[in-house]
């Protein structure tokens, strides 16, 4: 399956939680034939609490539901839990749990994040079933409607039917029923023209190459949101000279509110390089900013990826790409709101940093570059 773009959507912008969780709840409370769901995190606790009462309520309507959780990020939803959905009616399958007879194999994690209410609306983005979303994270989704939520469709049946999916007591055979859907028509939903893409480890690294061609091509500006952001050399390089060739370069990344402080000293590690370059880097301060979104020109790619070393060359990701000067406008609104509450790293500032910040970068960035061997 390519990535085809498609005419006729309609997207909506939901940054921070309080605008998309309402709109995914109403959204799973009013599903009236199925409910697909795939997640990285899903955690034990009151969120989880709230979200499986949801689905046992839709199944009781008689809403079918599947719900795909990876095997490693669903480790923190209890036993309990876990028989709860079962005995609710939810179809519950877990891609790639952790096993000793293959150890390489284990690297490999789903980490999409997909919500399909009755083949018609989707919703995709950093999100997931975990307490810290809903207020200490910041976080920014899409609603996805029109001909492109089929693709979505797709990509959740290629991972319901995958050989590494754990849970299927007879095969539902998604993939080929979706294989033979025609397609949808372009009028359904509203004008703009978006693509859903996908990377599936080294394999097929659609989403990195989208990028690059799209960063290669910019005329006015590149503004990029990531939380964990170890790039690849090619992407500094490419994001270097954008910036060298007069392109408005900005990154947003998290600040001192960081799930994994290491992350951010090895990213800090390649501060220096891309500041010279003329490249504008903000951290954010207000939380930790969890979201992964871009925007080139008036193209926004919006979803999973984090852009790092992992997403790219390991796990299951996907983006929706949305080519619209509308929405464009939107999503740069959302980053000049974000740079207001973010601290820009003055580059005479930073040359001066004190001896135990290089230090820092050095060691978790020496870390970094010894694991990325490895994999």
């Amino acid at each position: 399956m390519r990535a085809k773009w498609r005419g006729g959507n309609r997207f909506e912008l939901l940054p921070e939680g309080k605008r998309f969780w309402p709109a995914m709840r109403e959204a799973i409370d009013g599903a009236e034939r199925f409910l697909w769901i795939e997640l990285y995190l899903m955690e034990s606790g009151s969120l989880a609490d709230r979200f499986i009462e949801r689905l046992t309520a839709a199944v009781v309507r008689g809403v079918e539901v599947k719900l795909m959780l990876d095997g490693v990020g669903s480790m923190g939803l209890s036993r309990s839990d876990r028989r709860r959905l079962r005995d609710g009616g939810v179809a519950l399958r877990f891609f790639n749990p952790l096993s000793v007879s293959r150890l390489g194999g284990n690297l490999m994690r789903d980490h999409r994040k997909l919500v399909v209410i009755d083949g018609e609306t989707a919703f995709t983005g950093g999100f997931g079933i975990v307490d810290e979303f809903v207020d200490a994270w910041y976080e920014v989704a899409v609603r996805i409607q029109g001909p492109v939520v089929q693709d979505w469709m797709r990509l959740f049946a290629y991972v319901w039917d995958s050989p590494l999916t754990r849970g299927r007591r007879q095969r539902d055979r998604l993939t080929q029923a979706f294989n033979a859907l025609p397609e949808a028509p372009a009028d359904t939903a509203g004008p703009i023209r978006g693509r859903a893409i996908w990377g599936r480890g080294h394999r097929y690294q659609a989403i990195r190459l989208s990028l690059h061609g799209r960063i290669s091509t910019a005329r006015r500006r590149l503004w990029l949101c990531t939380p964990y952001f170890v790039p690849t050399l090619s992407l500094r390089r490419e994001l270097a000279r954008a910036a060298q060739r007069g392109i408005d370069v900005r990154l947003l990344l998290a600040g001192g509110h960081h799930d994994h402080p290491g992350v951010r000293y090895t990213a800090q590690r390649f501060y220096g390089r891309l500041l010279k370059a003329g490249v504008r880097i903000y951290e954010f301060q207000p939380n930790f900013i969890h979201a992964k979104f871009c925007v080139v020109d008036d193209w926004v790619s919006l979803g999973s990826c984090n852009f790092d070393h992992w997403s790219l060359q390991w796990n299951l990701e996907a983006n929706q790409e949305i080519d619209d000067v509308t929405f464009a406008g939107h999503v740069a609104a959302l980053f000049e709101r974000n740079f207001a509450a973010s601290e820009r790293i003055d580059p005479d500032a930073w040359a001066r940093r004190p001896r135990w910040q290089r230090v820092r970068e050095w060691f978790f960035g020496t870390l970094n570059a010894w694991v990325t061997r490895l994999k």
